[in-house]
């Protein structure tokens, strides 16, 4: 459905970056911030699925170039 445009650079620290920050919700179960800290869905799902619609809209890829 959507073509991939984050290449695995670019996906393994969206996964990361994503894990860390669900990981921070449950660490700190009395912060204020914690909530916050659930924006970390949006880089865990781009990073699994392998496209990202801010980078769809700009015109941006990470992907290598495939020559023919």
């Amino acid at each position: 459905m959507f073509k991939n445009n984050v290449g695995m650079t670019d996906r393994v620290i969206r996964i990361f970056i994503g894990v860390v920050l669900l990981v921070a919700f449950f660490i700190y179960p009395n912060a204020s911030w914690r909530y916050w800290t659930l924006i970390g869905v949006v880089p865990l799902i781009t990073g699994a699925v392998g496209t990202c619609p801010l980078y769809s809209l700009l015109g941006l890829s990470t992907c290598p170039t495939r020559l023919v």
